[in-house]
């Protein structure tokens, strides 16, 4: 026992070695950089490697077809012994759909975000939340099944009808709403879209909003605003950078949806000025013909593939450069 407690004693007694101690330091520093560092490269030799996967299966397609690939209407794969390939029908329908997608989506999440925060009871904040957060959760399949299942027919029998009657004759919203009613449509896929939106746009934003000093909200209230322009005047003003990123996530979802919309939207090529018409998208059109496809047409569909993430890619590089203006002028 005696032993123990001297040999104790003298390991305690030790001078401290600080350069040991600094090296094993450093040592740590340098292995955890370059494990981050060796990370973030990964990520960037994935998307290079994606990017140019995409443009070596694009390129006999790029090369036949050329600029006239991206104002072509006409999608014909059979015709020998060039098909005549264009891509304007899917990059219409991709942008259509998720237009009406976000025109519905945006207010309908904000609206809720704020309610959480600002109208509603404490204890129903939590299970409203959590009903949101888990339409999130849903496989897109489920909503293309529940689309075309139950929504399709209630538009087809009561909704479509009544607004092509409301709008038959009017100047262009004739057009945009002109017959005949379909289960297959462009409306019925931005319908299933912005639902599936609908939680990223509410999840975020309510988030954002729960950052707001409550000090910047008493201080307007004390002042004698209104709720309405509270939120008008400081919570929108403090947290747009956030709601605007939200927003960006909920489009880039939007554009890139696939199941869901190839269920219900028609997988039609052809462009036409109503929206209660069949059309596709995209994503839709390589899902619907990449199994039967080769040749000249698989390459079309890899082209077109590489124009979505393009589009993808200029959409997050807009709410990046518009973030940071955001951020300038908030600095300023």
């Amino acid at each position: 026992m005696t032993d123990i407690t001297t040999q104790g004693a003298s390991e305690a007694s030790k001078p401290f070695d600080r350069a040991r101690a600094l090296a094993a330091f450093k040592l740590g520093d340098s292995t955890f950089y370059w494990l981050t560092r060796v990370s973030a490269l990964i990520v960037l030799f994935i998307l290079g490697g994606i990017i140019v996967s995409l443009v070596i299966g694009a390129w006999p397609a790029i090369k036949t077809y050329g600029f006239d690939f991206l104002v072509t209407r006409r999608w014909a794969p059979q015709l020998e012994p060039t098909p005549i390939l264009g891509a304007l029908g899917p990059i219409y329908g991709t942008l259509v759909t998720s237009f009406i997608a976000m025109l519905i989506a945006v207010p309908v999440g904000l609206g809720i975000a704020i309610f959480l925060t600002e109208f509603c009871p404490i204890r129903l904040r939590r299970p409203i939340g959590t009903a949101i957060e888990l339409l999130a959760g849903i496989p897109s399949i489920i909503y293309g099944m529940w689309g075309f299942f139950v929504l399709a027919p209630f538009m087809t029998d009561r909704f479509m009808p009544m607004v092509i009657r409301t709008f038959e004759g009017v100047p262009v919203l004739g057009t945009i709403f002109a017959g005949p009613p379909s289960y297959l449509s462009l409306f019925n896929a931005s319908l299933v879209l912005a639902i599936m939106i609908l939680p990223f746009i509410t999840a975020i934003s309510r988030d954002v909003f729960q950052t707001v000093p409550p000090m910047l909200k008493e201080s307007a209230y004390g002042l004698g605003c209104t709720t309405w322009e509270v939120v008008r005047n400081v919570v929108i003003p403090f947290t747009r950078a956030g709601v605007i990123g939200g927003i960006m996530l909920a489009l880039g979802r939007a554009l890139g949806e696939t199941m869901a919309v190839t269920f219900i939207i028609g997988n039609s090529f052809q462009i036409s000025g109503s929206i209660f018409a069949p059309g596709t998208t995209i994503s839709a059109a390589i899902a619907s013909e990449f199994a039967e496809a080769d040749g000249l047409h698989m390459s079309a569909l890899i082209l077109l593939g590489l124009l979505l993430f393009v589009l993808t890619f200029i959409v997050l590089a807009a709410a990046r450069l518009m973030l940071s203006r955001l951020e300038a002028q908030a600095g300023k």
